[in-house]
Protein backbone atom coordinates (compact mmCIF):
# COMPACT_ATOMS: atom_id res chain seq x y z
CA UNK A 1 0.00 0.00 0.00
CA UNK A 2 1.47 3.03 -0.89
CA UNK A 3 1.41 5.83 2.09
CA UNK A 4 2.18 9.33 3.04
CA UNK A 5 2.72 10.84 6.01
CA UNK A 6 4.16 14.38 7.57
CA UNK A 7 6.99 15.02 10.33
CA UNK A 8 6.31 17.32 13.03
CA UNK A 9 7.07 17.26 16.64
CA UNK A 10 4.79 17.67 19.32
CA UNK A 11 6.86 20.70 20.35
CA UNK A 12 6.23 22.49 16.92
CA UNK A 13 3.02 22.83 17.24
CA UNK A 14 0.95 25.96 17.55
CA UNK A 15 0.22 27.35 21.53
CA UNK A 16 -0.52 30.17 23.92
CA UNK A 17 1.83 28.29 26.50
CA UNK A 18 4.96 28.48 24.95
CA UNK A 19 5.96 25.14 23.35
CA UNK A 20 3.38 22.57 21.68
CA UNK A 21 1.55 20.12 23.66
CA UNK A 22 -1.19 17.35 23.66
CA UNK A 23 -4.73 19.50 23.54
CA UNK A 24 -6.31 21.26 20.91
CA UNK A 25 -3.48 22.39 18.34
CA UNK A 26 -2.66 18.63 18.54
CA UNK A 27 -6.21 17.28 17.59
CA UNK A 28 -6.66 20.01 15.50
CA UNK A 29 -3.30 18.63 13.40
CA UNK A 30 -4.96 15.45 13.14
CA UNK A 31 -7.92 16.65 11.43
CA UNK A 32 -5.26 18.02 9.10
CA UNK A 33 -3.75 15.37 8.44
CA UNK A 34 -7.08 13.34 8.02
CA UNK A 35 -8.22 15.86 5.42
CA UNK A 36 -4.96 15.79 3.65
CA UNK A 37 -5.03 12.47 2.62
CA UNK A 38 -2.37 11.82 5.43
CA UNK A 39 -1.99 8.38 7.12
CA UNK A 40 1.22 8.92 8.91
CA UNK A 41 2.15 11.59 12.02
CA UNK A 42 6.06 10.80 12.88
CA UNK A 43 7.03 12.79 16.42
CA UNK A 44 10.61 12.95 17.36
CA UNK A 45 11.18 11.48 20.95
CA UNK A 46 8.62 12.34 23.07
CA UNK A 47 10.75 11.68 26.44
CA UNK A 48 11.87 14.60 28.75
CA UNK A 49 14.26 17.00 27.55
CA UNK A 50 17.63 18.10 29.14
CA UNK A 51 21.10 19.40 28.66
CA UNK A 52 20.91 21.28 25.14
CA UNK A 53 17.00 20.67 24.82
CA UNK A 54 17.45 17.81 22.27
CA UNK A 55 14.76 14.88 22.60
CA UNK A 56 17.85 12.42 21.63
CA UNK A 57 19.68 13.16 25.28
CA UNK A 58 16.73 12.77 27.99
CA UNK A 59 16.99 12.19 31.57
CA UNK A 60 14.72 9.06 30.79
CA UNK A 61 14.06 6.57 27.93
CA UNK A 62 11.22 5.70 29.07
CA UNK A 63 9.21 9.07 30.66
CA UNK A 64 7.36 11.63 28.73
CA UNK A 65 8.34 15.22 28.57
CA UNK A 66 6.19 17.46 31.31
CA UNK A 67 6.43 20.23 29.01
CA UNK A 68 4.24 18.53 26.33
CA UNK A 69 0.84 18.37 29.14
CA UNK A 70 -1.70 20.71 27.71
CA UNK A 71 -2.76 22.83 30.74
CA UNK A 72 -6.30 23.55 29.65
CA UNK A 73 -6.85 19.97 29.57
CA UNK A 74 -5.68 20.10 32.90
CA UNK A 75 -8.48 22.83 34.00
CA UNK A 76 -10.71 21.13 32.06
CA UNK A 77 -10.44 18.21 34.53
CA UNK A 78 -10.73 20.40 37.40
CA UNK A 79 -6.58 20.13 38.50
CA UNK A 80 -6.12 23.82 37.24
CA UNK A 81 -7.44 27.10 37.10
CA UNK A 82 -7.07 29.02 33.95
CA UNK A 83 -6.06 32.19 36.09
CA UNK A 84 -2.74 29.57 37.34
CA UNK A 85 -1.37 30.01 33.75
CA UNK A 86 -3.20 31.98 31.60
CA UNK A 87 -0.88 34.77 32.61
CA UNK A 88 2.51 33.50 32.57
CA UNK A 89 4.96 35.32 30.21
CA UNK A 90 6.29 31.99 28.46
CA UNK A 91 9.09 34.69 26.88
CA UNK A 92 8.95 33.05 23.54
CA UNK A 93 7.42 34.00 19.88
CA UNK A 94 4.78 32.61 18.74
CA UNK A 95 7.72 30.61 16.47
CA UNK A 96 9.93 29.98 18.55
CA UNK A 97 10.07 28.02 22.00
CA UNK A 98 12.05 29.75 25.25
CA UNK A 99 12.93 26.28 26.74
CA UNK A 100 14.77 28.23 30.21
CA UNK A 101 11.52 30.20 30.45
CA UNK A 102 9.57 26.49 30.22
CA UNK A 103 12.45 25.34 32.67
CA UNK A 104 11.58 27.93 35.37
CA UNK A 105 7.59 28.41 34.73
CA UNK A 106 6.20 25.30 33.75
CA UNK A 107 6.84 22.44 36.60
CA UNK A 108 5.31 25.45 39.39
CA UNK A 109 1.75 25.51 37.39
CA UNK A 110 2.14 21.24 37.00
CA UNK A 111 2.83 21.45 40.90
CA UNK A 112 -0.62 22.65 41.63
CA UNK A 113 -2.37 19.57 39.16
CA UNK A 114 -0.55 17.06 41.16
CA UNK A 115 -0.96 18.23 44.62
CA UNK A 116 -4.85 18.09 43.65
CA UNK A 117 -4.26 14.76 41.94
CA UNK A 118 -2.34 13.71 44.91
CA UNK A 119 -5.01 14.84 47.29
CA UNK A 120 -7.17 11.93 46.28
CA UNK A 121 -5.80 9.68 43.69
CA UNK A 122 -8.28 8.05 41.28
CA UNK A 123 -8.14 4.01 40.51
CA UNK A 124 -6.14 4.74 37.18
CA UNK A 125 -3.15 6.51 38.93
CA UNK A 126 -2.38 3.55 41.44
CA UNK A 127 -3.25 1.07 37.75
CA UNK A 128 -0.32 3.52 36.01
CA UNK A 129 1.70 3.24 38.92
CA UNK A 130 1.33 -0.39 39.48
CA UNK A 131 1.72 -1.28 35.60
CA UNK A 132 5.27 0.70 35.20
CA UNK A 133 6.75 0.02 38.67
CA UNK A 134 9.77 -1.16 36.25
CA UNK A 135 11.14 2.19 35.51
CA UNK A 136 8.89 5.30 37.19
CA UNK A 137 10.11 4.95 40.80
CA UNK A 138 13.84 5.16 40.00
CA UNK A 139 12.90 7.77 37.23
CA UNK A 140 10.82 9.87 39.77
CA UNK A 141 13.72 9.17 42.85
CA UNK A 142 16.38 10.60 39.97
CA UNK A 143 14.41 13.46 39.17
CA UNK A 144 13.69 13.70 42.55
CA UNK A 145 17.30 13.80 43.65
CA UNK A 146 18.25 15.96 40.75
CA UNK A 147 16.44 18.71 42.38
CA UNK A 148 17.80 18.11 45.53
CA UNK A 149 21.77 18.23 44.22
CA UNK A 150 20.67 21.85 42.31
CA UNK A 151 19.97 20.08 39.14
CA UNK A 152 23.90 18.15 39.04
CA UNK A 153 24.67 15.30 37.29
CA UNK A 154 24.25 12.09 39.34
CA UNK A 155 27.69 11.14 38.49
CA UNK A 156 28.50 14.19 40.80
CA UNK A 157 26.32 13.14 43.54
CA UNK A 158 27.69 11.52 47.14
CA UNK A 159 28.97 8.03 46.48
CA UNK A 160 26.26 6.05 48.37
CA UNK A 161 23.68 7.08 46.15
CA UNK A 162 25.91 7.20 43.04
CA UNK A 163 26.87 3.40 43.18
CA UNK A 164 23.02 3.22 44.54
CA UNK A 165 23.92 1.74 47.78
CA UNK A 166 20.18 0.04 49.16
CA UNK A 167 20.29 2.10 52.52
CA UNK A 168 21.31 5.38 51.20
CA UNK A 169 18.24 5.04 48.28
CA UNK A 170 15.75 3.84 50.85
CA UNK A 171 16.92 7.12 52.87
CA UNK A 172 16.25 8.81 49.75
CA UNK A 173 13.19 7.40 49.08
CA UNK A 174 12.29 8.37 52.73
CA UNK A 175 13.55 12.00 52.63
CA UNK A 176 12.29 12.77 49.31
CA UNK A 177 9.16 11.22 49.21
CA UNK A 178 6.83 14.31 47.86
CA UNK A 179 8.87 15.14 45.19
CA UNK A 180 8.89 10.85 44.25
CA UNK A 181 5.37 11.41 44.63
CA UNK A 182 4.97 14.66 42.23
CA UNK A 183 7.52 13.21 39.47
CA UNK A 184 5.11 10.01 39.48
CA UNK A 185 1.97 12.49 39.24
CA UNK A 186 3.66 14.21 36.35
CA UNK A 187 3.94 11.00 34.13
CA UNK A 188 0.62 9.90 34.55
CA UNK A 189 -0.96 13.02 33.93
CA UNK A 190 1.80 13.04 30.25
CA UNK A 191 0.62 9.55 29.93
CA UNK A 192 -3.08 9.85 30.00
CA UNK A 193 -3.23 13.05 27.74
CA UNK A 194 -1.23 10.66 25.62
CA UNK A 195 -3.20 7.70 24.91
CA UNK A 196 -6.23 10.01 24.45
CA UNK A 197 -4.23 12.40 21.88
CA UNK A 198 -3.43 8.39 19.81
CA UNK A 199 -6.70 7.52 20.57
CA UNK A 200 -7.90 10.55 18.43
CA UNK A 201 -5.09 10.25 16.08
CA UNK A 202 -5.88 6.55 15.64
CA UNK A 203 -9.97 7.28 15.10
CA UNK A 204 -8.92 9.41 12.32
CA UNK A 205 -7.23 6.98 10.44
CA UNK A 206 -3.77 8.67 11.68
CA UNK A 207 -0.97 6.30 12.98
CA UNK A 208 1.74 7.90 15.03
CA UNK A 209 5.43 7.00 13.90
CA UNK A 210 7.44 7.49 17.03
CA UNK A 211 11.63 7.38 17.94
CA UNK A 212 13.64 4.77 19.53
CA UNK A 213 17.29 7.58 19.61
CA UNK A 214 19.54 4.61 19.85
CA UNK A 215 22.01 5.85 22.52
CA UNK A 216 20.40 7.45 26.02
CA UNK A 217 21.96 10.34 27.48
CA UNK A 218 25.24 9.86 30.40
CA UNK A 219 23.17 11.87 32.61
CA UNK A 220 19.89 9.70 32.67
CA UNK A 221 18.24 7.02 35.29
CA UNK A 222 19.10 4.72 32.48
CA UNK A 223 22.66 4.30 33.21
CA UNK A 224 22.77 5.43 36.81
CA UNK A 225 20.09 2.18 37.44
CA UNK A 226 21.77 0.17 35.39
CA UNK A 227 25.98 1.34 35.05
CA UNK A 228 26.65 -2.20 34.54
CA UNK A 229 25.06 -2.13 31.02
CA UNK A 230 27.36 0.52 29.99
CA UNK A 231 31.30 1.07 28.91
CA UNK A 232 31.92 2.40 32.25
CA UNK A 233 35.64 2.58 34.32
CA UNK A 234 35.17 1.78 37.97
CA UNK A 235 34.51 4.81 38.98
CA UNK A 236 31.53 5.08 36.47
CA UNK A 237 32.86 7.00 33.84
CA UNK A 238 32.44 6.42 30.56
CA UNK A 239 35.29 5.02 28.93
CA UNK A 240 34.55 5.96 25.36
CA UNK A 241 31.82 7.57 23.93
CA UNK A 242 29.25 7.99 20.69
CA UNK A 243 29.27 9.82 17.96
CA UNK A 244 30.31 10.09 13.80
CA UNK A 245 33.34 10.17 11.81
CA UNK A 246 34.45 13.11 9.67
CA UNK A 247 32.61 13.19 6.78
CA UNK A 248 31.86 15.55 4.16
CA UNK A 249 29.17 17.18 6.32
CA UNK A 250 31.36 17.86 9.04
CA UNK A 251 35.53 17.79 8.75
CA UNK A 252 35.68 17.34 12.67
CA UNK A 253 32.77 14.38 12.63
CA UNK A 254 29.88 14.55 15.37
CA UNK A 255 30.88 13.99 19.06
CA UNK A 256 27.64 13.10 20.69
CA UNK A 257 29.29 11.96 23.78
CA UNK A 258 26.52 9.44 25.16
CA UNK A 259 28.00 6.21 26.66
CA UNK A 260 28.14 3.20 24.89
CA UNK A 261 26.48 -0.16 25.57
CA UNK A 262 28.53 -3.12 26.98
CA UNK A 263 27.01 -5.71 24.39
CA UNK A 264 28.38 -8.57 25.89
CA UNK A 265 26.87 -7.92 29.40
CA UNK A 266 23.53 -7.23 27.47
CA UNK A 267 23.86 -10.68 25.52
CA UNK A 268 24.45 -12.43 28.76
CA UNK A 269 20.67 -12.16 29.40
CA UNK A 270 19.37 -12.59 26.33
CA UNK A 271 19.19 -8.29 25.51
CA UNK A 272 16.63 -8.45 28.62
CA UNK A 273 17.46 -4.23 28.29
CA UNK A 274 16.61 -4.12 24.89
CA UNK A 275 13.50 -6.41 24.27
CA UNK A 276 11.79 -4.47 27.09
CA UNK A 277 12.73 -0.66 25.48
CA UNK A 278 11.43 -2.13 22.42
CA UNK A 279 8.08 -3.30 23.84
CA UNK A 280 7.29 -0.39 25.76
CA UNK A 281 8.03 2.16 22.45
CA UNK A 282 6.10 -0.40 20.57
CA UNK A 283 3.26 0.04 22.20
CA UNK A 284 3.41 3.67 22.84
CA UNK A 285 3.36 4.15 18.73
CA UNK A 286 1.96 2.44 15.80
CA UNK A 287 5.13 2.35 13.92
CA UNK A 288 8.75 2.86 15.40
CA UNK A 289 11.86 4.35 13.76
CA UNK A 290 14.82 3.03 15.15
CA UNK A 291 17.50 6.02 15.59
CA UNK A 292 21.32 5.48 13.88
CA UNK A 293 20.81 1.91 12.71
CA UNK A 294 23.80 1.41 11.68
CA UNK A 295 25.50 1.68 15.17
CA UNK A 296 23.85 -1.80 15.05
CA UNK A 297 26.25 -3.15 13.31
CA UNK A 298 29.16 -1.26 14.22
CA UNK A 299 29.61 2.00 15.69
CA UNK A 300 31.82 4.83 16.55
CA UNK A 301 33.53 4.71 19.47
CA UNK A 302 35.44 7.67 20.64
CA UNK A 303 37.79 8.45 23.90
CA UNK A 304 36.03 10.10 26.89
CA UNK A 305 37.28 13.13 27.00
CA UNK A 306 37.94 14.14 23.71
CA UNK A 307 36.62 17.29 22.02
CA UNK A 308 36.47 16.64 18.80
CA UNK A 309 35.31 12.89 17.00
CA UNK A 310 38.40 12.74 14.69
CA UNK A 311 40.53 10.74 17.00
CA UNK A 312 37.60 7.38 17.17
CA UNK A 313 37.46 3.90 15.88
CA UNK A 314 35.26 1.45 14.82
CA UNK A 315 33.90 -1.61 16.48
CA UNK A 316 31.34 -4.21 15.92
CA UNK A 317 28.02 -4.12 17.18
CA UNK A 318 25.33 -6.94 18.39
CA UNK A 319 24.16 -7.50 14.45
CA UNK A 320 20.96 -9.72 13.71
CA UNK A 321 21.81 -11.32 17.59
CA UNK A 322 19.68 -8.42 19.46
CA UNK A 323 16.82 -8.14 16.41
CA UNK A 324 16.86 -11.96 16.66
CA UNK A 325 15.69 -11.83 20.28
CA UNK A 326 13.47 -9.06 19.97
CA UNK A 327 11.58 -10.31 17.38
CA UNK A 328 11.80 -13.80 19.44
CA UNK A 329 10.32 -11.79 22.99
CA UNK A 330 7.46 -9.74 20.89
CA UNK A 331 6.69 -11.33 17.26
CA UNK A 332 6.68 -8.74 14.35
CA UNK A 333 6.30 -5.23 15.20
CA UNK A 334 6.05 -2.17 12.53
CA UNK A 335 9.76 -1.09 12.15
CA UNK A 336 11.74 1.75 10.18
CA UNK A 337 15.27 1.34 10.02
CA UNK A 338 17.30 4.55 9.69
CA UNK A 339 19.98 3.57 7.75
CA UNK A 340 21.79 6.74 7.09
CA UNK A 341 25.48 7.89 7.72
CA UNK A 342 28.51 5.50 6.77
CA UNK A 343 26.94 2.67 4.94
CA UNK A 344 29.25 -0.76 5.13
CA UNK A 345 28.52 -4.09 3.98
CA UNK A 346 27.74 -5.03 7.57
CA UNK A 347 24.87 -2.34 7.59
CA UNK A 348 23.40 -3.40 4.12
CA UNK A 349 23.07 -7.51 5.32
CA UNK A 350 21.50 -6.25 8.52
CA UNK A 351 19.24 -4.14 6.92
CA UNK A 352 18.39 -6.93 4.73
CA UNK A 353 18.58 -9.89 6.82
CA UNK A 354 15.99 -7.53 9.88
CA UNK A 355 13.51 -6.83 6.78
CA UNK A 356 12.69 -3.43 7.61
CA UNK A 357 12.03 -0.55 5.69
CA UNK A 358 15.03 1.84 5.22
CA UNK A 359 15.21 5.53 4.65
CA UNK A 360 15.73 7.54 1.66
CA UNK A 361 16.70 11.49 1.82
CA UNK A 362 15.87 13.84 -1.62
CA UNK A 363 18.30 16.01 -0.35
CA UNK A 364 20.82 14.11 -0.30
CA UNK A 365 20.29 12.40 -3.74
CA UNK A 366 21.19 15.73 -5.19
CA UNK A 367 24.24 16.71 -2.53
CA UNK A 368 27.79 16.40 -3.75
CA UNK A 369 28.94 15.45 -0.71
CA UNK A 370 26.96 12.64 0.01
CA UNK A 371 28.75 9.28 -1.10
CA UNK A 372 25.41 7.16 -1.03
CA UNK A 373 22.72 6.97 -3.75
CA UNK A 374 19.40 8.55 -3.18
CA UNK A 375 18.34 9.21 -6.36
CA UNK A 376 14.66 8.21 -6.83
CA UNK A 377 15.24 6.10 -9.59
CA UNK A 378 17.16 3.67 -7.77
CA UNK A 379 14.26 3.40 -4.86
CA UNK A 380 13.37 -0.07 -3.82
CA UNK A 381 9.51 -0.64 -2.88
CA UNK A 382 10.10 -1.24 1.12
CA UNK A 383 11.60 1.83 1.87
CA UNK A 384 10.52 5.20 3.30
CA UNK A 385 11.12 8.80 1.62
CA UNK A 386 11.98 11.85 3.03
CA UNK A 387 12.40 15.18 1.64
CA UNK A 388 14.58 15.73 4.64
CA UNK A 389 14.65 14.98 8.58
CA UNK A 390 14.64 16.57 11.51
CA UNK A 391 18.68 17.24 10.98
CA UNK A 392 18.15 18.89 7.37
CA UNK A 393 17.68 22.08 6.02
CA UNK A 394 14.10 22.62 5.02
CA UNK A 395 13.57 22.34 1.43
CA UNK A 396 13.49 26.10 0.26
CA UNK A 397 17.13 26.94 2.80
CA UNK A 398 18.66 23.91 0.82
CA UNK A 399 18.26 25.27 -2.29
CA UNK A 400 19.15 28.54 -1.14
CA UNK A 401 22.32 27.50 0.94
CA UNK A 402 23.30 24.56 -1.45
CA UNK A 403 26.12 24.82 -4.40
CA UNK A 404 24.76 26.02 -7.52
CA UNK A 405 25.84 22.64 -9.02
CA UNK A 406 23.54 20.37 -6.97
CA UNK A 407 20.67 23.11 -7.16
CA UNK A 408 21.28 22.48 -11.04
CA UNK A 409 21.23 18.79 -10.64
CA UNK A 410 17.96 18.58 -8.70
CA UNK A 411 16.68 20.96 -10.91
CA UNK A 412 17.26 19.31 -13.68
CA UNK A 413 16.65 15.43 -12.70
CA UNK A 414 13.01 16.70 -10.95
CA UNK A 415 11.66 18.93 -13.55
CA UNK A 416 11.75 21.55 -11.37
CA UNK A 417 9.66 25.33 -12.36
CA UNK A 418 9.78 28.24 -10.20
CA UNK A 419 5.50 28.29 -10.95
CA UNK A 420 5.27 25.13 -9.19
CA UNK A 421 7.95 26.02 -6.53
CA UNK A 422 10.80 24.17 -6.00
CA UNK A 423 9.72 22.50 -2.44
CA UNK A 424 6.42 21.62 -4.12
CA UNK A 425 8.54 19.97 -7.33
CA UNK A 426 11.15 18.00 -5.03
CA UNK A 427 7.78 16.78 -2.74
CA UNK A 428 6.54 15.64 -5.61
CA UNK A 429 9.33 13.45 -6.60
CA UNK A 430 8.26 11.69 -3.34
CA UNK A 431 4.91 11.04 -3.52
CA UNK A 432 5.58 9.82 -7.31
CA UNK A 433 8.56 7.58 -6.18
CA UNK A 434 8.09 3.72 -5.58
CA UNK A 435 8.65 4.19 -1.72
CA UNK A 436 5.94 2.59 -0.01
CA UNK A 437 6.12 5.52 2.50
CA UNK A 438 6.74 9.07 1.77
CA UNK A 439 7.23 11.73 4.77
CA UNK A 440 7.71 15.39 4.28
CA UNK A 441 8.80 17.79 7.07
CA UNK A 442 5.95 20.36 7.65
CA UNK A 443 8.24 22.96 7.07
CA UNK A 444 8.51 22.00 3.39
CA UNK A 445 4.88 21.80 3.36
CA UNK A 446 5.02 25.35 4.89
CA UNK A 447 7.73 26.26 2.43
CA UNK A 448 10.02 27.61 4.90
CA UNK A 449 13.36 28.22 4.49
CA UNK A 450 16.48 28.46 6.72
CA UNK A 451 13.98 29.86 9.60
CA UNK A 452 12.24 26.33 10.16
CA UNK A 453 15.80 24.14 10.85
CA UNK A 454 14.62 21.93 13.75
CA UNK A 455 18.12 21.17 14.03
CA UNK A 456 21.89 21.64 13.07
CA UNK A 457 23.95 18.69 14.21
CA UNK A 458 26.94 19.69 16.05
CA UNK A 459 25.83 23.56 16.86
CA UNK A 460 24.81 24.78 19.78
CA UNK A 461 21.64 26.97 21.17
CA UNK A 462 18.51 27.65 18.83
CA UNK A 463 17.80 24.11 17.75
CA UNK A 464 14.61 22.45 18.01
CA UNK A 465 12.80 25.23 19.29
CA UNK A 466 10.86 25.99 15.89
CA UNK A 467 7.31 26.23 16.01
CA UNK A 468 4.54 27.02 13.67
CA UNK A 469 2.18 29.65 13.41
CA UNK A 470 -1.12 29.41 14.10
CA UNK A 471 -3.70 28.93 11.27
CA UNK A 472 -0.74 27.00 8.99
CA UNK A 473 -2.07 24.10 8.96
CA UNK A 474 -5.41 25.09 7.15
CA UNK A 475 -8.44 23.87 4.84
CA UNK A 476 -6.57 25.01 1.72
CA UNK A 477 -3.63 23.74 2.00
CA UNK A 478 -5.04 20.26 3.32
CA UNK A 479 -7.30 20.37 0.09
CA UNK A 480 -3.98 20.90 -2.19
CA UNK A 481 -2.11 18.10 -0.46
CA UNK A 482 -5.05 15.78 -0.54
CA UNK A 483 -5.43 16.42 -4.60
CA UNK A 484 -1.73 15.56 -4.98
CA UNK A 485 -2.27 11.82 -2.82
CA UNK A 486 -5.00 11.51 -5.50
CA UNK A 487 -2.36 11.87 -8.08
CA UNK A 488 0.22 9.29 -6.72
CA UNK A 489 -2.09 7.15 -5.48
CA UNK A 490 -1.32 7.43 -1.22
CA UNK A 491 -4.68 8.33 0.02
CA UNK A 492 -5.53 6.30 2.77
Amino acid sequence: MRESGILLHLSSLPSPHGIGAMGAAAREFVDFLAAAGQRYWQLLPICPTSYGDSPYQSFSTYAGNPYFIDLDLLAGEGLLRPEEYEGIDWESTPDRVNYGALYRKRLPVLRLAAQRLLADPPPPYFAFCKSNEFWLPDYALFMALKDAHGGRAWSEWELPLRHREPAALEQARRDHRSEVDFWQAVQFLFFTQWRALKGYANEKGVRIIGDLPIYVSADSVDVWSSPQLFQLDGDLQPIEVAGCPPDGFSATGQLWGNPLYDWDAMAADGYRWWVRRFEVLCNTYDVLRIDHFRGFAGYYAIPFGSTTAAGGRWRKGPGMELFRAVNQALGPRKIIAEDLGFLTDDVRQLLAESGYPGMKVMEFAFDSRESGNYLPHTYPHSCVVYTGTHDNMPLMGWFADASPADVQSAVEYLNLTEEEGYHWGMMRAAWSSVADLAVVQAQDLLGLGAEGRMNAPSTLGGNWSWRALPGSFDAALAKKLRRKMELYGRLP
